[in-house]
């Protein structure tokens, strides 16, 4: 299985700095700031990419689960929203939530929630952040 590469670089302190960060496909490079990250300013963040990351990955594992279960979705689409919180350790990630809309003609509501659960569990990145609590809203689209 291939490996895959991103990096960043912070340049000053925490507050005052700038960094940047990178896929190692070249596909994204974007700006980040302790504003971008804290606050509502300009640039990405580390939580907006992992957010993209789990995203993209259970849309691609919903659709995988479908198929196997002999659906064929048109479309499935998901955001993701990533919590990052501050308590008495520090800030962390406690939760995420996917709000997932999907096409898939000839499956009824019951069984489409029972795969979509399958599909939270069993993506990778779910796997990778069991630490944080992963909640789904799936719906299917007309």
């Amino acid at each position: 299985m291939p490996k895959r590469k991103a990096n960043a670089e912070w340049k000053g302190t925490l507050q005052e700095g700038k960094g940047t960060m990178a896929l190692g496909s070249g596909a994204f490079q974007g700006a980040y700031s302790f504003l971008s990250r804290f606050e509502e300013g300009t640039g990405t963040n580390p939580e907006e990419l992992v957010g993209a990351a789990h995203a993209g990955c259970f849309s691609m594992a919903l659709s995988g689960a479908l198929g196997k279960e002999g659906f064929n979705p048109q479309s499935v689409k998901t955001e993701a929203t990533v919590h990052l919180v501050k308590d008495e350790s520090g800030f962390s990630v406690k939760e995420i939530d996917l709000e997932c809309e999907a096409q898939v003609p000839d499956i009824d509501e019951a069984k489409f929630r029972e795969i979509a659960e399958s599909a939270k569990q069993n993506c990778p990145i779910s796997r990778l952040l069991t630490g944080a609590a992963i909640k789904l809203n799936a719906r299917l689209k007309n």
